[in-house]
């Protein structure tokens, strides 16, 4: 489904008033595959809630990966290390999804530095009247989904978003070994996850990029 963002902003301020404890924020899961466009969208439902007075606090899920140690060279296949291991599942649900849902107004995160493959504590104000916008992969993942009171999944063509990945990740190296990397780690997760999430199937809206 094609949809403006003026229509989509409307649905999620309606899924706010309706939310079923008002002194938790709404949260909101956007959702989809590498190079789909997720942080644009972000981007736009920001600055049309804005326009509605709407305070929105969105959290972007690559902020939080763990370190390079816990990721490669693991002696897991490189897609496995990619779907399993770029994040600390049970952390986030313990410091991101569990404290936003219970309402708790100062989340306390783990942001990695990819400059210097570390991570350091921040604390996020995220108010009880505001639009929580959790934005990355995987979101629908099995130990995630009941978080979300709503999510957006965005079905972008695959030719659009391997073009995309491929001119966009030049900190990788040359398109040869973009092209090796993804092929052999990233593509894989992604069709584990289509095949045992269905990421489509289970989303509130999908959205054609």
């Amino acid at each position: 489904m094609l949809i403006s963002i003026k229509d989509m902003v409307e649905r999620i301020l309606f899924q706010f008033s309706i939310r079923p404890n008002q002194a938790c924020p709404l949260i909101i899961g956007i959702d989809g595959l590498g190079g789909s466009g997720k942080t644009t969208l972000v981007k736009e439902i920001e600055q049309e809630l804005s326009y509605h007075n709407c305070q929105a606090v969105s959290f972007h899920l690559d902020d939080h990966i763990v370190e390079r140690k816990n990721r490669y060279q693991t002696g897991h296949e490189e897609w496995y290390e990619y779907y399993y291991l770029q994040w600390d599942v049970t952390k986030l649900r313990a410091t991101l999804f569990e404290p936003l849902s219970s309402g708790c107004d100062n989340i306390q995160l783990d942001f990695y530095d990819k400059f210097t493959d570390t991570t350091t504590t921040n604390y996020i104000n995220v108010p009880s009247a505001s639009v929580v916008l959790i934005e990355g992969i995987f979101l629908q993942r099995q130990e995630w989904k009941g978080f979300y009171n709503f999510v957006i999944y965005l079905d972008c063509p695959w030719e659009l978003r391997y073009e995309r990945v491929l001119n966009r990740d030049l900190y990788i190296g040359k398109y040869e070994e973009r092209l090796t990397k993804y092929q052999s780690r990233y593509w894989l997760a992604e069709k584990h996850y289509i095949e045992i999430v269905k990421p489509t199937m289970i989303a509130d809206l999908v959205h054609n990029a």
